[in-house]
Order: structure tokens, then sequence, then C-alpha cells
């Protein structure tokens, strides 16, 4: 047999072989195994494939976790930018005039990472911040932070003199300034912001305290334009105000003055000033003494201004009429003290000549007759020793003696013993002209009915009527004439207080104060001023009526016509004046 013919053999074989036996249902047995097998195999790879991802997905998902639970780490002093562009609403006067707003600006940061000459970094900005302290930039651009601020809220022209310099690892980011076109015209009222943005005085930081300071803290506010505040201040009145005061201060060589104007029937604050006071586009140039607001957040002895309350409390006792008398012709000793009067007449004095001539016997003896539980009681009942609510943050608690003796209570009936703020003053003053209605003084706008809502009757509206003949009297008849106003029918209360040096009173240093109504037949505001050591006054008269008179006078003669006072003139107020 040939070769070929032994291959062809060979391979016949193979093919019979396998087949195996050759039983019909065997046939192809062997191929669908194989099928079986690849099947399988796909399968725990599918299998394979689905557990590699869900142990990447659990890795990264656990790696989440724990980056969400750790504390994040400080690498640069930079918050996010929606916090350095969140915005803070307007703040408007009572007619819409713009109190504080807020301007685009940017501030200088530097990546020290990213700086390469940090000596010539500094040489170059040097020609362009003023005041740069170089030793502390330096020492900025060498850290190893990779972010350091530079110089916050830079004006436009400084930016653009930096971007000239071309210094590699020196940026800008956006940031939001506050800006107060009025400057200090209300200053202590509006308050300020610090760099960045938040309030921390005046009507900012209570804006704040409303819940902005705690949207900002975490990050929920926005770039968006905000809702303005409304306040009740008459821009108009307030720069008369604050300019009455300050003139004032100088004038008559004090060593500070305030004033504050007060709707008598909603308790809206229309003006308040205390100088010295400061700019809050640049608050640090008044950290010495502009940032004390004396008129909320400092306390003084009133002086006489407190007998219009010690009568208030005698006549609305029941106990004293206006048609009284008391003996007022010599002085009282008690516990070493001789109470005795300044211009004293020696002579029986009615209830109108008491408060008129300001006879601190006669007010002594009224205050004897209500009694200490009650001059106590009736004093808490007017606001007067207790710390007075309002919006505004900086407001102090008056201070009392701890235990009320009858020295105490006759030193109080006029005004010494009880230091107190003026604003509140102002405010129990107004309980006295508006028909005996304590209304809590608000910065913000308010109805006579809300008001009506919000008061606390606190003396009788007979009580009330008697003061305003007793203001009206000592307008025109006392020591009020220097603040009296042609046309306006201007009544009031001074007081003259010696301030307290080294624990004894000083005989040449006085807090004068003068408590008006206006018009005082149908009183609808209260002006109270007053003056912080005056070393003069008008035709040489150093007390209230020389000087605290004289300012509520112009404020109430440039400042009336803008509340809405119509003048009269004539005993029925008919008489016209004609100009030919």
């Amino acid at each position: 047999m040939s070769f070929l013919s032994r291959i062809m053999v060979v391979k016949s074989k193979a093919h019979f072989s396998a087949g195996g036996n050759n039983h019909p249902g065997d046939l192809g047995m062997p191929f669908e195994g194989t099928r079986k097998r690849s099947s399988n195999q796909a399968k725990s790879r599918v299998a394979i494939v689905i557990a590699g991802f869900a142990v990447v997905y659990c890795i990264v998902g656990g790696r989440l976790v724990q980056y969400g639970l750790a504390q994040p780490d400080t690498v640069s002093s930079i918050g996010r930018a929606d916090n350095l562009m969140a915005s803070r609403p307007d703040i408007l006067d009572r007619n819409g005039e713009i109190l504080a707003t807020d301007i685009r600006t940017v501030s200088l940061y530097a990546e020290p990472h990213k700086i390469v000459d940090a000596d010539e970094a500094v040489e170059h900005l040097a020609t362009v911040l003023p005041n740069l302290d170089i030793a502390d930039i330096y020492n900025k651009l060498k850290s190893p932070s990779r972010f350091q601020w530079l110089r916050r809220q830079l004006t436009p022209k400084q930016q653009s003199e930096i971007l000239a310099l071309g210094i590699p690892g020196i940026g800008f980011r956006p940031e939001k300034r506050r800006f107060y076109p009025g400057g200090a015209t209300a200053s202590h009222v509006v308050g300020h912001v610090n760099v960045d943005n938040r309030g921390i005085a005046g009507m900012e930081r209570y804006i704040d305290n409303q819940g902005l300071a705690d949207l900002a803290a975490i990050g929920m506010t926005s770039n968006a334009k905000l809702e303005p505040v409304k306040l009740s201040i008459d821009l108009r009145v307030q720069n008369i105000v604050r300019d009455v005061i300050a003139n004032g201060m100088t004038e008559f060589k004090a060593i500070a003055a305030g004033a504050v104007v007060l709707d008598v029937r909603t308790g809206e604050v229309l003006a308040m000033a205390s100088v010295p006071d400061y700019d809050p586009n640049n608050p640090a140039g008044g950290a010495k003494d502009g940032w004390l607001n004396r008129m909320s957040n400092g306390t003084f002895e009133m002086g006489s201004t407190f007998k219009s309350f010690t009568t208030a409390m005698a006549l609305d006792s029941g106990k004293v009429t206006l048609k009284d008398s008391f003996d007022a012709r010599f002085p009282i000793r008690i516990g070493g003290f001789t109470i005795k009067d300044f211009h004293g007449k020696r002579r029986v004095l009615t209830v109108p000549e008491i408060f008129q001539y300001s006879s601190n016997i006669g007010t002594a003896k009224m205050a004897d007759i209500v009694g200490i539980p009650g001059h106590k009681e009736f004093l808490t009942r007017l606001g007067l020793l207790t710390r007075m609510q309002t919006e505004l943050p900086e407001v102090k608690t008056p201070s009392q003696p701890r235990e009320w003796k009858k020295i105490n209570s006759i030193t109080i009936s006029f005004g010494h013993g009880v230091s107190t703020t003026p604003l509140q003053t102002a405010v129990a003053g107004a309980a006295l002209m508006n028909g005996g209605k304590l209304i809590e003084p608000t910065f913000l706008p308010r109805t006579v009915e809300e008001a009506e809502a919000a008061s606390t009757t606190v003396i009788k509206k007979s009580t009330s009527d008697d003061m305003r003949y007793l203001f009206r009297w000592n307008g025109t008849h006392g020591s009020g004439r220097n603040a009296l106003v042609a046309g306006f029918n201007v009544g009031g209360k001074t007081g003259t207080a010696d301030k307290v040096v080294n624990g004894r009173y000083s005989n040449d240093l006085n807090f004068n104060a003068f408590l008006a109504g206006f018009p005082i037949d149908n009183p609808q505001y209260i002006v109270l001023a007053f003056i912080d050591e005056p070393k003069t006054g008008e035709r040489g008269i150093r007390t209230a009526a020389g000087n605290a008179a004289p300012l509520v006078r112009d404020i109430i003669s440039r400042s009336a016509s803008l509340l809405g006072v119509e003048p009269k003139f004539g005993e029925d107020g008919s008489a016209l004046l004609v100009s030919y």
C-alpha cells in the first residue's frame, strides 16, 4: 500500500472514532457541552465585573462620607465667593432717601507659593498702596500658606495700577463695601459694618440680629438685591439736629451734646444725634470718643427735667392739685445735707410757681407727700429706672440707689441720684404730653394704630392736661422762654445738673438739658437737647436756659415746617403774617 493510501485510511479511522458509537441519539453531544462551558464562563465574568463595580462604589461612597464628616482644613482666610459678594439691604429714611447701600469693590490677595520674588513684589506694591506695612506683607508673601489677604477694598485706580505691575501670584477678589452717603449725619442711628460687611453697630447690627448674620454664617446669602429697610428717621430733620448740636458744642465750648425729635403719638424717632460722632465710612477715625451714642447708651443725672415727673406723680396721686401751695421759705436739712433753691423766692409757692421757679424745696415736699414706695413705683412705671426696649442695640441700663431712703427720694425728685438716658427721658416726657400713654421708642415706621396697641397708660388724662399747662406756663413765664419759636407754641422744662467728679458734685461742671413739647396746645413732637460741660451760653448764662434751651429753639424753628406743623399767630391762632 502506498504512502498516500495509508494516510487516507488513518484519516478515515479518525473520522469514525470522533463520531463515537454512531448511535443516532448520541450525535453532537460533545459540541453541546462546549457551549455550556462558554455560557458559564461568561456569567462568571459578568459577576466578577459587577462585584468589582460594587467594591469601587463602596470605596468612593465611604470616602465621600469620610470627607463629609471630617473638619475642613484651613488653608486660607478667604471665604466662599457667594459670601464675599453677599448683599446687605439698603437702609432708607422715611422718605426713601438712602442712608446706607452696597457698592462693588475688589480686595487684593496673594498666593505665596506662586510668588517668585517676595522682596520685589513688596517694593512694587509699596508704590501703589499708601501706608503699606512692608514687614507684614513680606511675611505674608513668604508664608507657607496658599492664600493671604494683602489689602481689602481697593479703589478702581489702585486695582488698575497693581494690574499694570504684572506681579505673579497676586490677584483680586470681588467684594461689596458699605457706603453711607450722609457720612456722620446719622452715624449713631444707622451704625456701621466691619470689613466683612457684617453689621456691628446701630441699625446695621439690628438687621444682622434679625437673621441676616445667621444666613450668612451658613452660606445662604447671595448677591441678589434685598428688600430695603426703611427707618422712621427723616433725613432732613436729622441733618438739622446734627448741625445744631455740633455748632452748639463749639459755640458753648462743651465736651458733648445731643438731641432727639420724637413723635408723641407713635413713638417714632424722627431724628437723633450725639456729638462727638464719627463717619461710618471710616469708623476707626472716631474710635476715641465718637463711637459713644450718648442719647441711648450714656446715662446722666438729668437735673430739673425730672421735676416734670415728680410734679406729674404728685398730681396723678390725687394728693396734690395745681391750686395747692408749699412752703419754700427755708432749706431742708436731712442726713447732713442741706437742700436749698438755686434762685429761692423764700416764700410759699403754688405748684405752677414751684415748676416755674424750679424750686428744689417745693418739689421735694411734693415727693414726700407721695412717699418713697410710690415715688419709686411711679418712675418705674414711666420706664425711667429700667432698660429701654427699642431696636437700637446700644442701650444702657439706668442706675439708681440700691436702697431708697428719704434723702434719696428727695434728691431724685429734682434730678440727682438717678442716672438715665436722654432718650428714655424724652420717651417719658412724651407720655406726659400725649394723654398719659407710654410708647416705647422705635426707629422703624409705626402707625398711630400700631402705637395705640403697643402703648401702656401710665398717668391719667387729667394729669397730662395739667402737665401741658405747666409746660406752656414755664415756656412763656419761666426758664423755657429762650426756647420760644414764634408761631409754634413751645413749652418745656430746663434741667441744670451738677456733675459728679471724684465722688462729689462739682460747682462749675454741669450737664444741661431742656425737655420740650410743641405745639404745646396739642403736642405732636417732643424735643430733648442736652449739652455736657458747657463753658458759656447765650448772654453769658451757663445754665440750661442759656444753652440747652436755645438748641431746642433752633431745632424747632428749622424743622417744624418740615414736620408738617403749621404756625399759628394771635391768641386764637387765626392771625396771619402778611408781607407788603
